[in-house]
């Protein structure tokens, strides 16, 4: 329109001699222009008020292909990532470099709003597609309209609670600053069908043992549960990386034990598909640390044991009833099972002093009645860590031992300490053999959760 302007005001001052100065008070440029102008129109006539940078792409523009890339590895490939995270991995694994901005522009062009979305820009957009497609002009940019309308909208639709009472139990963990002024990291699970808190426990950081721990509550309050359903993208990952222990695999650990329960778990990377846990934390940020502050709470400690009375209290206000709904958790199991199947396995290979080392420290296997036990260099072994503290080993699936520290220095002497002449080998606590820990089908577990994980990350 500005070119059109100057054409049409340049071509009528030259075909009737007009002002030269009304012509630069019109398009607000200076006389000195104005006759340049003037030049250029009686030389190349109408063309001579084209820019010379029309139809051509500026040299910092992004490439069309690289703009279809972005657009389709987040569609396929990246899916779920909010748009900082996914421009991170674009630079890391595509060799895309491009401003967390830049990618922004290009996603929310195809109207691909980020999972952080805030919900005014979502209004923002949806009012202005309604207004399109109030003035669209035919039914086909209408439905194209609608197509975009619909891709604004919350992504995960509302669904009905479970039927059921133990039916599903989804489980998360989220660290806040709950008390004191560190921040520690608190593990729930909640009930599908009532919005129970069935299990809560404090831990410095997300981990295996919380998880253990909100699982034996759950098993102690109610029974074994049908279903979990956690979170994959935090610590339900398949191995830490530069990491080889499998104890440190909380993904196979917590799974292997839910198998001896007989309770399924799945996985989702979609916070939105687990919205009761998430919308529970949202609601204990709000009100625990407060409840907390005023109980004088400054430890992890104190904290658990604060837990135990205040989720009572909270499920009773806030809880659906479930004694009017039907409950499919199965038979409590005893204190011993639920022991040693919320245990840590770890293998070990037996060394030439006849001992294992576990966590820095060496121990010697002892059997029932105290005495040592010998196996040759290079056995393999499973340790086991129980749910209190205990710690066995199995060897070739038939055996069951203790184990016992081997301390540095002996705390007496024989010569000099008459008492400890006359101490005998203590009586040990050995498990019965129907134990969990079969060496063979544990590891034949972690190849399947190996392959199982491989095959989705390839997906």
């Amino acid at each position: 329109m500005n070119e059109q302007n100057k054409y049409e005001t340049i071509k009528r001052l030259v075909d009737e001699n007009g002002n030269k100065d009304r012509a630069a008070l019109a398009l607000g440029i200076t006389r000195r222009q104005v006759n340049r102008l003037i030049k250029a129109y009686r030389e190349s006539g109408k063309a001579a008020f084209v820019h010379g940078n029309r139809g051509r792409k500026p040299a910092s523009a992004i490439p069309d292909h690289t703009r279809r890339d972005v657009i389709d590895l987040y569609r396929t490939k990246y899916s779920d990532a909010n748009f900082t995270h996914y421009t991170e991995l674009l630079a890391k694994h595509e060799a895309i470099s491009l401003s967390v901005s830049t990618v922004t522009s290009i996603l929310e062009s195809e109207y691909i709003l980020s999972p952080r979305v805030t919900k005014a820009k979502q209004k923002r957009i949806k009012k202005m597609l309604q207004e399109q497609k109030k003035n669209a002009k035919t039914k086909k940019t209408a439905d194209s309209i609608q197509k975009n309308l619909v891709a604004v909208e919350e992504a995960h639709s509302r669904r009905p609670r479970c039927a059921y009472f133990g039916e599903l139990e989804q489980m998360d963990a989220s660290p806040y600053l709950w008390f004191g002024n560190t921040k520690s990291t608190l593990h729930i699970a909640v009930d599908d069908a009532t919005g129970i808190i069935s299990g809560a426990y404090f831990d410095s950081q997300e981990t295996l043992n919380g998880y253990y721990h909100v699982f034996e509550q759950i098993l102690r309050r109610y029974g074994i549960p049908y279903q979990f359903f956690t979170d994959r993208r935090t610590i339900f990952t398949y191995k830490k990386k530069n990491s080889s222990a499998i104890e440190e695999d909380t993904c196979t650990q917590f799974a292997y034990a839910c198998r001896q329960f007989g309770t399924h778990i799945e996985y989702s990377s979609v916070p939105q598909a687990k919205g009761r846990v998430e919308r529970m934390f949202q609601t204990l940020q709000s009100r625990l640390p407060v409840e907390m502050r005023l109980a004088g709470v400054t430890d992890i400690q104190s904290a658990n044991e604060f837990l135990n009375s205040y989720i009572h209290e909270f499920n009773t206000r806030f809880a659906l009833p479930y004694n009017s709904i039907k409950s499919v958790f199965e038979t409590q199991p005893s204190s011993e099972k639920i022991n040693l199947t919320l245990a840590v396995l770890t293998q070990r290979t037996v060394d030439c002093g006849h001992c294992i080392q576990f966590r820095n420290r060496y121990y010697r296997m002892l059997d029932s009645n105290g005495m040592q036990t010998h196996y040759l260099k290079g056995t393999k072994v499973m340790v086991v860590q129980a749910f209190d503290g205990s710690l066995f080993c199995c060897v070739n699936d038939s055996s069951i031992y203790a184990l016992e520290e081997i301390p540095a220095r002996q705390k007496n002497s024989k010569e000099f300490n008459e008492s400890h002449k006359e101490s005998k080998p203590k009586k040990q606590y050995i498990p019965d053999m129907n134990h969990p820990w079969r060496s063979h089908n544990f590891w034949k577990f972690v190849k399947a959760q190996e392959h199982h994980w491989t095959d989705d990350i390839t997906a």
